[in-house]
């Protein structure tokens, strides 16, 4: 055979495999609203960056008939591209293969993806839209899961993962993107869940629709598996383009810095605050009021929504910022937000992404419910997180600052390096009132008008306790700041502790409070 011919022939082979299961498929796949997998990797990667990988793989099964079908590149479509011009390495499911069902060769096309994103540095995409196991594979299938939930674990903390889940996403298979840093849902496109509908009414006699069961309302509101919620999947691209902007491709570096840009006029920060301490007020606001161009990204802004963590810039600069939320419950710690915010700052602690903490919260949230569920091991990881993490931690104080809550919100006993308050800030054992009640109990109850004591009291108690410089007097923060001067106090501190070093005592690992 001549090379031209040679040529013409692997033409031919590629143009059949790459083309899945065949315009029918294709056809229903868009027909459910759902791109084709190389579409998926053509809209979210930079124009004709994608070099593709291990296209003639095939599957080694021979049982059931297995060996008499081809499934065009084995139902996975791996590679690697750039996004922004800065190189990540991609996998997506193709759904129109055998449901895009994972057997051994499929699995190990994906670990192979990525060992390969690991030495090289960089971002690993992957996009989930599968049937689950290929049961006609047996424990074949089994094992290709496990090996890529081990190389899940293995990279986490060296290089950002990110999940993209387009389509069913179900049993064990939901594990592996758990296990990734960042989860993408899209409205009535993403399902994820351990046992389907069927399973739950032949077992509970109950029925529920899949979308009930995990679609991407449930995943980003009720559970908090899935970081980033669409409507669309070429608004999951933009957002998943938009976090990539900033964050660092590896933990050898940082965040690509930008040109500063200033706050947004509209964005007054202190007319942001209202004048009484009951009143609540947006932190996001706050945030914008104090980042380049106003630009704030917010992680799961769906899920436990008293605490608000997210990406902003300062000076160019990716931060990482958590936040109460007074709009929530009066911004209190509880089980889920705990969670929240502990996850995110040791994402930010293994990226070298500086943490900044805006805290006015009462204290945690106090009932039985809390306690059943775990409020005091949940609460634990919050402040596991902030001691254990040794990128630069600036705080400031805005507002209430009461009880465990002080401490565990970055606070100079957790290894602030900066910590900072406004006039506004109370910082006390427990708010005014409670505590007045409880120190100047027997003057109130002996005066002629209780309620009339009990508001002098209050008041006595506020001055002494509730503000920021019997704090600042005993050292636990730096200074009490304008809070026009807030932004330059922040880049000024990130400047200071930009070659920060903290060494540890040497050990294989600590145990958070899982």
């Amino acid at each position: 055979m001549s090379i031209k011919s040679k040529i013409i022939d692997f033409f031919t082979k590629k143009e059949k495999l790459s083309t899945g299961g065949g315009d029918k498929a294709i056809q229903k796949q868009v027909a459910m609203g759902k791109l084709p997998a190389r579409e998926r990797i053509k809209s979210l990667l930079d124009p004709d960056s994608f070099q593709e990988t291990d296209l003639f793989v095939e599957h080694k099964c021979k049982d059931f008939d297995m060996d008499k079908k081809q499934l065009p590149a084995d139902g996975v479509i791996t590679g690697s591209g750039t996004i922004f011009g800065y190189p990540v390495s991609i996998f997506a499911q193709d759904f129109t293969v055998a449901g895009g069902s994972l057997g051994l060769a499929h699995a190990r096309k994906i670990t192979k993806v990525m060992d390969h994103a690991v030495k090289m540095g960089m971002p690993l995409i992957g996009i989930n839209d599968s049937g689950g196991a290929r049961i006609q594979e047996g424990v074949n299938s089994l094992a290709g899961y496990g090996e890529i939930f081990y190389r899940n674990t293995l990279a986490s903390g060296i290089i950002p993962q990110i999940s993209v889940i387009l389509g069913p996403c179900a049993g064990g298979a939901v594990y592996s993107p758990a296990l990734t840093d960042f989860v993408f849902v899209v409205d009535k496109i993403s399902k994820m869940f351990i046992t389907g509908p069927e399973v739950i009414k032949t077992v509970l006699g109950e029925e529920i629709s899949m979308e009930d069961l995990g679609g991407a309302k449930v995943q980003t509101e009720i559970t908090g598996n899935a970081h980033f919620y669409a409507e669309s999947e070429q608004e999951c691209f933009q957002q998943i383009k938009r976090l990539i902007s900033f964050i660092p491709w590896n933990n050898r570096r940082k965040a690509q810095p930008l040109s500063t840009k200033p706050p947004r006029a509209h964005f007054d920060v202190e007319k942001i605050i209202p004048s009484e301490a009951t009143k609540p007020y947006d932190i996001r606001d706050i945030i914008r009021s104090i980042c380049d161009d106003s630009d704030f990204l917010e992680i799961q802004e769906r899920w436990a929504a008293n605490v608000v963590v997210g990406f902003a810039r300062l000076n160019g600069e990716t931060v990482g910022i958590v936040g109460n939320q007074p709009l929530v419950l009066a911004g209190v710690l509880d089980v889920d937000s705990s969670d929240k915010a502990a996850r995110f700052i040791r994402y930010c602690d293994a990226f070298n992404i500086p943490l900044v903490t805006l805290v006015d919260l009462p204290g945690y949230l106090p009932g039985i419910d809390q306690e059943h569920a775990g409020v005091i091991r949940h609460g634990a990881k919050i402040l596991y997180a902030y001691s254990e993490a040794t990128v630069p931690k600036i705080t400031v104080i805005l507002r209430k600052a009461y009880g465990g809550g002080y401490i565990a919100m970055c606070s100079r006993h957790l290894g602030a390096d900066f910590v900072y308050a406004w006039p506004t800030a109370e910082i006390a054992v427990m708010g005014p009132q409670g505590a007045a009640n409880i120190i100047f109990k027997s003057e109130i109850a002996a005066a002629k008008d209780p309620e009339a004591m009990r508001k002098l009291k209050v008041q006595e108690y506020s001055e002494k306790f509730a503000n920021p410089y019997v704090a600042a007097a005993n050292g636990h923060i730096d200074a009490v700041i304008n809070p026009y001067e807030t932004r330059n106090t922040l880049i000024h501190a990130l400047k200071i502790s930009a070659n920060k070093i903290e060494t540890r005592p040497t050990k294989k690992h600590g145990i958070p409070p899982f």
